[in-house]
């Protein structure tokens, strides 16, 4: 039923997004990717929140970033999760609804029961206590399993891996085990497909060129960078140019693996929004507003898209709402930088994501 109402709202939705004109056009063989990242859309799709184009005609979410150039749909994966969003079930029911419409899918592997990034890469509950011998064996069946069933494009080992992953066997500080750790889920994709794109992912710019020296002799395909100007800086010329530099040491394609910007500094529940200050923007040129907000990830697809060491972008938060109502103080804490405004109505913003 579902995939029914996508297609019917697909055709309603077909002509809601206008071509951007300012972007590389790829050549017939690059791949160029234009992703958002939408882990919490099972769950929000527990609430029935309705969306509308940008006429205001009720649209289904899905169909309407697939009118609008999303090619990939990044999806977060943790290994046995309390409340079991974002694990594997989940997921899997997910991905196929995502592939029957013609998406991609990336993964991006915590290898923790919870969110994993530079602050945080807690061992998952079934792993703790077991030897280093037992633990690698336990990541190699499990990124086996994950590659079998769920036959992603892209699968990240690990997320934001800045001071390594499973820790404290895998942190950075322990340069050989760390590099097993992530040779051994390697080699358990590798055994198992042929296609599927492997990427390792730094959070920021800052000792990137540093971190991928590391990993230099791990055999993967794709490089990936998280940027937000609240983090991570707010020179768009270094981001390209630290791209440009991992592009020639390593001879992979670089992609911006995570990134946002908010359309308002207001805010639509009584959850604390994570960017709510001018000071966190990158003033003058791209305002908390609507048209900031989709210069901005024009800015970055022309940065990403660069067929010389670019492959694209993904956008994170893109679904992320205030589901709990207005009144909710543990809701979303970036509905100020989804990709529909505080009536679920889509920004411009999506204009942004075509491609070709």
């Amino acid at each position: 039923m579902r995939i029914l109402l996508s297609v019917i709202l697909l055709v309603i939705t077909i002509s809601s997004c206008k071509k951007e004109t300012k972007e590389y056009t790829p050549k017939e063989d690059e791949w160029i990717v234009s992703a958002v990242d939408i882990s919490r859309y099972p769950e929000i799709m527990e609430t029935n929140p309705s969306f509308y184009d940008f006429n205001g005609t009720p649209v289904d979410f899905l169909s309407m970033l697939k009118v609008c150039g999303v090619n990939t749909v990044r999806l977060r994966l943790w290994v046995e999760p309390k409340d079991g969003h974002s694990g594997f079930e989940e997921v899997r029911q997910f991905s196929q609804l995502l592939k029957s419409m013609g998406f991609d899918i990336w993964l991006t592997v915590h290898y923790s029961d919870k969110w994993a990034d530079p602050s945080q890469q807690t061992l998952p509950k079934q792993w703790q206590g077991v030897s280093y011998h037992d633990l690698t064996d336990s990541v190699y069946k499990y990124t086996q399993h994950l590659i079998t069933e769920l036959k992603p494009t892209i699968i990240q080992v690990g997320n934001e891996i800045n001071n390594g992953f499973l820790h404290p066997h895998g942190h950075i500080n322990q340069p050989k085990q760390f590099i097993e750790l992530l040779n051994t889920a390697i080699d358990a994709i590798r055994d198992n497909s042929d296609s599927t794109q492997i990427m390792l992912h730094y959070a920021g710019i800052d000792e990137a060129v540093w971190f991928y020296e590391q990993t230099q002799s791990v055999d993967y395909d794709l490089i990936g960078l998280s940027y937000y100007p609240i983090w991570h800086g707010k020179d768009l010329d270094e981001l390209g140019t630290t791209m440009q530099k991992l592009n020639v040491d390593h001879n992979k394609k670089v992609l911006i693996a995570e990134t946002a910007y908010p359309f308002t500094l207001g805010w639509n529940d009584w959850t604390n929004n994570i960017v709510g200050l001018e000071e966190q923007l990158i003033l003058p040129d791209y305002p908390a507003s609507e048209s900031g907000q989709r210069n901005f990830v024009d800015a970055i697809k022309y940065i990403s898209s660069d067929p010389e060491y670019g492959a694209g972008f993904c956008y994170w938060g893109a679904e992320l709402i205030a589901w709990k109502g207005t009144e909710a103080t543990d809701g979303s804490p970036w509905e100020n930088q989804a990709l529909f405004d505080f009536r679920n109505q889509a920004l411009p913003v999506l204009n942004s994501f075509k491609i070709d």
